[in-house]
């Protein structure tokens, strides 16, 4: 009522002027209702009444969406993606293939044999969930733990092998830190270092795809601590305003290195973000192969069909080190790895629901076990005795024509070398 009251006192106040007498009646074309919905420009929303600010904590949390329990049962039959044996078998082979090559060259570098690694343990499921889901030409930006992403795709395991090591059969001649893979005929861009770089690429490269009218997705894989580079909130919003056909999937292991989510962030996660920004967005449990498959098609199907970005959060667990660089023991406890290790994992998950099948047995199991620990063996064997590429291979590849800084730059090394070689095991390089 008292509002109603003021509004009438507006009104008589505007229609009326000194000496008029009394004041006209004004239509409703003339100065609307109060009712009537706000016109910003910036907003979909309604007038309030009430002083009231939005609490970050009133509203549930997102839920985690999943497809079979942790013993391997399909929870709702009709989420089940009814992949075929041939398909769940590659699935499974993929992240004990991944496994197998993560344990050999994290000893490898213990032993002072590459330089660095990276392991994978507990987040194959996001991996080749995801990885299956997409067509084979749809490009992939990842971070620095997809592995498994390329390797789904048939990357070779001596391939991997010269990148860790940087001999000449790495198609990067060596210039990359390990675990940077890259492979054009796959479709997966370079991994490069500084954090979050690829986000707001990825997003360029998916609107040249729009404009091409291509097809394709592009898919971005991240970390929940890499959402908090600015790159990654910038890449939202381009995606959204210039609605491209882009998968966002953020793998929410836990930790940011040494940080906890509890320190990272204080709202609900990553999802919680997208409908800010105008993404549609998901919540998933990513220790699910199937639930990550069945995300990951949706949202690609719908970004190339609709032109528009989504964003898929993989909740899951980094069991191994962030990498060799991080000692974990110092931040968490081994209960807490041993819990996710024994309890909740993606591979012994998608096993159990092979055995549920009569797809798998422990025969099977030792066999397989074995073999792709020779393959790997071999691979690491062969990648050890070739030689490390030219150090003149330092300066190529950047310029079509080496400008004149270069070839001073490689004139210098040249000198360098010729005096001070014997300090340097030149014999491992290639001449």
């Amino acid at each position: 009522m008292a509002a109603m009251a003021a509004w009438r006192a507006l009104r008589w106040r505007l229609l009326r002027t000194p000496g008029s007498g009394p004041a006209r009646r004004l239509s409703t074309a003339e100065f609307p209702s109060p009712e009537e919905k706000p016109q910003f420009p910036g907003v979909s929303a309604d007038f309030a009444d009430r002083l009231e600010f939005i609490q970050p904590n009133v509203i549930s949390g997102i839920p985690i969406y999943r497809v079979m329990d942790r013993q391997g049962h399909i929870v709702s039959p009709d989420e089940d993606p009814q992949l075929p044996k041939e398909l769940v078998l590659k699935l499974y082979k993929t992240m004990t293939l991944l496994n197998t090559m993560d344990r050999i060259l994290y000893e490898s570098q213990r032993q002072g044999r590459i330089s660095f690694y990276m392991t994978n343990y507990g987040e194959e499921g996001t991996h080749v969930g995801s990885a299956a889901a997409l067509d084979d030409t749809d490009l992939v930006f990842g971070q620095y733990r997809e592995a498994g992403v390329l390797m789904y795709r048939g990357y070779p395991l001596d391939l991997f092998m010269a990148q860790c090591y940087g001999n000449t059969s790495d198609p990067g001649k060596g210039r990359q830190m390990p675990v940077h893979y890259g492979c054009r005929d796959r479709h997966f861009v370079t991994i490069s270092s500084p954090l979050a770089t690829q986000i707001p690429q990825a997003v360029g490269a998916a609107y040249a795809i729009k404009r091409a009218d291509a097809n394709r997705a592009v898919i971005c894989y991240f970390g929940e601590g890499a959402a908090s580079e600015g790159d990654a909130h910038a890449g939202f919003n381009f995606a959204a305003t210039l609605e491209c056909p882009i998968v966002f999937f953020c793998r929410n292991n836990g930790y940011a290195i040494s940080t906890p989510t509890s320190e990272q962030y204080r709202g609900d996660g990553i999802a919680a973000r997208g409908p800010g920004y105008g993404l549609l967005s998901i919540r998933v449990d990513g220790n699910d192969v199937f639930a990550v498959y069945n995300a990951t098609k949706e949202a690609r199907r719908r970004a190339v069909a609709e032109n528009q970005p989504f964003l898929i959060e993989a909740m899951t667990y980094r069991i191994g080190h962030h990498s060799t660089s991080d000692d974990s023991s110092a931040y968490r406890s081994v209960d807490e790895v041993n819990y996710w290790d024994k309890q909740d994992h993606p591979i012994s998950r998608l096993r159990h629901y092979m055995l549920n099948r009569g797809w798998w047995d422990e025969e099977e199991e030792k066999g397989w076990r074995k073999s792709s620990r020779k393959m790997v063996m071999e691979a690491f064997e062969q990648a050890e005795r070739k030689l490390k590429p030219n150090p003149q291979l330092l300066f190529s590849d950047v310029y079509r024509e080496m400008p004149p800084h270069l070839r001073r730059q490689r004139a210098a090394l040249e000198r360098h070398l010729q005096h001070y070689g014997e300090h340097y095991p030149l014999e491992h390089f290639e001449k």
